[in-house]
């Protein structure tokens, strides 16, 4: 079995994060992601205390999709910097972990890459 993180996103919107969501299940690179709103965010941007409503994703994945993931909430986001935080799953229900590990990746259905031998 992989290890395994859970990713805090934040969004803008419900819309927004809705699209995050469902183009991160979809493309597999997390097994699920719940939408939290709303949440109240204080913080420091350009100079100035900020106090936004966001909605609030918690994605879960395995940590080889780490990197995948974050590239393409980058894509998606309207922020220029947008939340991106992992943290290790240290423990948690052996079927669940191992449904994680099922739904990211490709696709069981796919058909094998081919390679290419010079």
């Amino acid at each position: 079995m992989s290890v395994h993180v859970v990713v805090f996103i934040t969004a803008g919107s419900v819309e927004e994060g809705q699209n995050i969501a469902r183009t991160l299940v979809e493309e597999r690179v997390a097994a699920c992601v719940n939408i939290v709103s709303p949440i109240e965010s204080v913080y420091r941007w350009q100079g100035k205390v900020q106090d936004d409503r966001e909605v609030l994703l918690i994605a879960k994945t395995a940590a080889e999709m780490l990197e995948k993931l974050a590239r393409r909430v980058k894509q998606l986001h309207s922020y220029k910097v947008p939340e991106i935080i992992a943290l290790p799953i240290v423990a948690g229900s052996e079927d669940y972990l191992r449904w994680i590990d099922e739904q990211t990746g490709p696709s069981p259905d796919a058909p094998a890459k081919e390679i290419e031998v010079h």
